[in-house]
């Protein structure tokens, strides 16, 4: 591999440590190896989980710039390397200059350590921070919505200023940092553009309409995500969206009680997508846009905030950390997503989430 771990996934759970630029790894004989700069070799010689930290000088001679192609045709001199396999993200610019001087290269699909899948007791206890983060996010946000005052015009109003998406995402990604955790593009939607699941949010907030919060912070010190998702409304909700927020708990619950080892992912997401239908709710475009159940119930979380597995992909296996999210979508009802965080052990599940589901403030 040739990538910075601060960035690729991968290259974080093969090394344990952390780097900003892009740097060299690779495995023989069942040995991992990595080349570092002198701006990180002493760090990586007391932290990389590896069994061997090289100098760049060990490979190349006083001169030669320290480039990916260089370093890697010369590791492969120096071990007699013919062949390596790459992962599929592995820079296509450098497998073509690594070809042309005559090293095979065969480029994996999928990924290089599919037990990432599986979860272990220590790296469970590290997502589980993550999902403590995004609960103290979460719950400042909760409580800058109850703090706000309503206007005539219905705009929420807090701190003496109209309270936007803007500003309570800055609340809720504060409340993290002094936490000592990292927010990634925090979610506050609310009204329509709470209907399109990944819209960040912006403008004003209303009273008596849903507003999304869709936290997925990430522990600096072991990489791992949280992810957690609420939806609130600061006054009266109407009786469309009560109908459609207790639709959607009530699934959500309905899931949790059904997941265990040996489950398909994909019955139940198609069952939950029936449940809403009979509920008033179905899945469909009405003027080019999507509404109801559109997306997938949750996804596998871990050092990336989507990986393997996907819900809808998987035969529930003990180890699996995965999402639960169900919403439901409908511009002028507007949208409703409510999400935990759990693990797949061999009776059931644990819920790693410790947060109620409460839909209006007052």
């Amino acid at each position: 591999m040739y990538a910075s771990s601060e960035e690729n996934a991968e290259m974080l759970y093969a090394t344990h440590f952390f780097v900003p630029d892009p740097f060299l790894w690779w495995e023989f004989s069942g040995k991992s190896s990595v080349v570092l700069s002198p701006l990180e070799i002493d760090r990586g010689k007391r932290e990389a989980k590896v069994n061997r930290v090289y100098a760049f000088e060990a490979f190349l001679e006083k001169g030669v710039k320290p480039m990916a192609v260089p370093l890697i045709l010369a590791v492969c001199k120096k071990f007699r390397f013919k062949r390596i396999q790459v992962s599929s993200f592995f820079p296509a610019g450098i497998v073509e200059g690594v070809r042309k001087a005559g090293i095979r290269v065969e480029v994996l699909e999928g990924v290089f350590f599919s037990e990432r899948r599986f979860k272990s007791s220590a790296e469970v206890q590290k997502i589980r921070r993550g999902v403590e983060l995004a609960t103290i996010g979460l719950l400042r946000g909760e409580t800058v919505l109850k703090e706000a005052t309503i206007r005539k015009d219905r705009k929420l109003f807090w701190g003496n200023q109209i309270l936007t998406s803007e500003r309570l995402r800055g609340e809720i990604d504060a409340a993290i940092v002094r936490a000592n955790g990292l927010p990634a593009n925090t979610i506050v939607a609310g009204g329509d553009q709470a209907c399109d699941p990944h819209e960040r949010g912006s403008g004003p907030l209303y009273a008596n309409q849903a507003i999304i919060l869709d936290i997925f912070p990430r522990d600096p010190q072991s990489g791992y995500y949280g992810d957690l998702t609420r939806t609130f409304v600061r006054g009266r909700a109407s009786e469309p969206l009560r109908h459609l927020y207790q639709t959607v708990k009530e699934g959500k619950a309905w899931v949790m009680k059904e997941m265990r080892p040996g489950r398909s992912g994909a019955e139940m997401q198609q069952a939950l997508g029936d449940r809403f239908k009979k509920a008033g709710y179905p899945t469909q475009k009405i003027k080019g846009r999507w509404v109801g159940f559109f997306h997938g119930i949750g996804h596998g979380l871990g050092l990336e905030v989507h990986e393997s597995p996907r819900f809808s992909e998987t035969d529930f296996k003990p180890g699996e950390v995965i999402t639960v999210e169900p919403g439901i979508y409908y511009p002028g009802i507007g949208g409703v997503r409510l999400e935990d965080v759990v693990v797949v052990h061999s009776r059931g599940i644990r819920n790693l989430t410790n947060l109620p589901e409460v839909l209006e403030l007052f």
